[in-house]
C-alpha cells in the first residue's frame, strides 16, 4: 500500500546562527517542499530514488536493511551514509520498520530546486519522522545536527518563533500578513551554502558577549514581526545585518554584493549563499537580472500563508 507524506521548505528570516544558542528565530514556511513516497519492497533492502523538481534523479542506491540496524562509515560522507544515518537514528527510535517488514520502494519529489537550500535535509528528515511516527526534532538532533526551526517549518504552515529552552523546542505561531509584503523578494545567489560548514565557523567566530547579542537580535525579531510599514520593518533588518557582522567578522551581504541597491537587502540562514531577502519599494527584477542573478521570487510566490 502507498503511502504519501508532505514537508513544507523553510527561510529564516530572523536569528540565523544565534538560534543554536538560545536566540528567538522568525522563520517562515514556503509554498515550495518535499515528498516522500512509500511502497511495500522486498529483499530486506530499501530501493530509494531522490528526484528534483524537474524530475530528474539526483540520487538512487538500494540500502539493505543490514546497512540501516549496523552501518559502517569508513568512508567519506557520501549522499549514501547521510541518508544510511538518518535511516540508522530512525531506526534506533523505532525498530519496527525493519524488524516488521520484506523492504520497501522510495521516492522522493522536491518541488523546489535541490540547489536553493529551502530544506532538502529538514523535509526529508521531517517526512521519515511522519513515516515512522517518531519525533523529528530527535532524528534532526542524533543525525544531521542543527537548531530545528527548519523542522518546525516542515510542521506548520504559517510563521513561527522558534527557540530553544534548555535544548527543546518551543514553536509559536504567529500572524505576518504586512501591508508591504509585495515590497518583499526574495533573489537566489547560486551559491550554495553548507548549513554544517556555517555553523562551524560561526563558533569559530563568535568575537564577544554572546547574551547580549541574544538580547539585541531578540529585540530587532520582535521589531521585525511587529512592524507597521515598509520603513520600520526595514530599519529592524538593518539592525539584524549589523550586528550579525559584528558578531561574524563578515561584511554584509549589500556591502559585498550590492551597495548601490536602492533599498535593504538581509541575507536568510547561512551568509553568503542561497536566497537573500531585498526589501524596496521598486520591482527590483531588472536590477539583479543585470548582475547575473535571475531567480526572484515575489513574497506571494514563495512563503506559504494559512
Amino acid at each position: 500500500m502507498k503511502k504519501t507524506f508532505y514537508s513544507n521548505g523553510k527561510l529564516l528570516i530572523t536569528g540565523e546562527y544565534l538560534v543554536l544558542d538560545g536566540a528567538t528565530a522568525f522563520a517562515l514556511p514556503t509554498k515550495f517542499g518535499q515528498t516522500l513516497i512509500v511502497e511495500e519492497g522486498t529483499k530486506q533492502e530499501i530501493s530509494w530514488i531522490s528526484c528534483d523538481a524537474d524530475g530528474s534523479i539526483w540520487f538512487e542506491d538500494s540500502i539493505s536493511f543490514s546497512e540501516i540496524m549496523n552501518p559502517s562509515f569508513s568512508e567519506k560522507e557520501t549522499i549514501k551514509t547521510t541518508l544510511v544515518t538518518i535511516l540508522h537514528e530512525a531506526y534506533l527510535l523505532n525498530t519496527g520498520f525493519i524488524t516488521n517488514s520484506n523492504g520497501y520502494q522510495i521516492k522522493t519529489e522536491l518541488t523546489f530546486a535541490k540547489k536553493w537550500g529551502l530544506g532538502t535535509s529538514s523535509t526529508l528528515i521531517n517526512n521519515i519522522a511522519q513515516w515512522l511516527q517518531i519525533d523529528a526534532f530527535k532524528l534532526l538532533k542524533t543525525s544531521f545536527g542543527g537548531s530545528g526551526y527548519d523542522i518546525a517549518c516542515a510542521q506548520n504552515n504559517s510563521p513561527i518563533l522558534y527557540h530553544l529552552d534548555k535544548g527543546e523546542p518551543i514553536v509559536e505561531k504567529v500572524t505576518f500578513n504586512p501591508i508591504f509584503k509585495n515590497n518583499l523578494y526574495f533573489v537566489y545567489l547560486n551559491k550554495k551554502q553548507s548549513s554544517k560548514a556555517s555553523i562551524a565557523q560561526y563558533r569559530n567566530n563568535i568575537a564577544y558577549n554572546l547574551d547580549k547579542s541574544i538580547g539585541t537580535i531578540d529585540k530587532i525579531t520582535q521589531d521585525a514581526l511587529s512592524a507597521k510599514t515598509i520603513t520600520s520593518f526595514a530599519q529592524a533588518i538593518v539592525k539584524h545585518e549589523t550586528e550579525m557582522s559584528h558578531l561574524l567578522e563578515t561584511k554584509t551581504v549589500k556591502e559585498g554584493l550590492f551597495n548601490d541597491f536602492e533599498g535593504e537587502i538581509k541575507s536568510l540562514g547561512a551568509w553568503g549563499g542561497d536566497f537573500i531577502l531585498a526589501i524596496t519599494q521598486a520591482n527590483p527584477t531588472d536590477y539583479f537580472t543585470k548582475k547575473g542573478y535571475n531567480t526572484i521570487l515575489t513574497y506571494e510566490e514563495m512563503i506559504l500563508q494559512d
